[in-house]
């Protein structure tokens, strides 16, 4: 496994007119990203939502796919599954991952949007090779993280960008390609 930790942010985070909004989970957003991290050798990923009903929506998914009939059903998504962590904050998030570690996660956002980067894939590939520190990537629903979130994080990682102007992934997809150019030698 990788010193890889994965956090889908759902508050704070921009709407499309830019205020600051919370979202609700897309469970097809816990099974895609979640086999993606499984894939990859990711430690864990967080659904990091505010709203106890979210948690609690969040927590009845992964119960049915890891201890209810889905986990007969679909053995390889119950292993998948097994990496979800629900958190109600980006704090309690890096505390569990801060006893889990032993230190301080560095912390790295990502956006579409963003204004600056200060680390490109084959440097992050480098750090996570270390072996040193963990690493927890943002990920922000909606219509990004928030500038002054992305700005306070450790590093800000290169967007992903197309081959046109056209730039609006889903947040699963995006998390796919970043975990493969991250820890992939291709």
């Amino acid at each position: 496994m990788s010193p890889v930790y994965i956090a889908l942010v759902h508050h704070p985070v921009y709407n499309k007119n830019r205020r600051v909004v919370r979202t609700c989970l897309t469970p097809l957003d816990l099974h895609d990203i979640s086999r993606a991290c499984r894939t990859y050798g990711v430690r864990a990923f967080y659904f990091v939502n505010p709203m106890r009903s979210q948690r609690e929506l969040g927590q009845m998914i992964f119960d049915h796919w890891s201890t209810g009939w889905g986990a007969e059903y679909n053995p390889n998504r119950k292993e998948a599954i097994s990496l979800i962590r629900i958190a109600p904050d980006l704090e309690r998030t890096r505390k569990e991952i801060e006893q889990e570690w032993g230190k301080p996660p560095k912390t790295v956002a990502t956006s579409a949007r963003m204004a600056r980067a200060d680390l490109d894939y084959p440097e992050m590939r480098a750090g996570i090779r270390k072996g040193e520190d963990a690493y927890l990537l943002l990920f922000g629903t909606g219509w990004g993280l928030l500038e002054e979130d992305i700005e306070a994080a450790d590093y800000r990682l290169l967007p992903i960008h197309g081959t046109g102007e056209f730039n609006h992934l889903s947040v699963r997809s995006a998390v796919s390609i970043i975990l493969d150019r991250i820890l992939c030698d291709r």
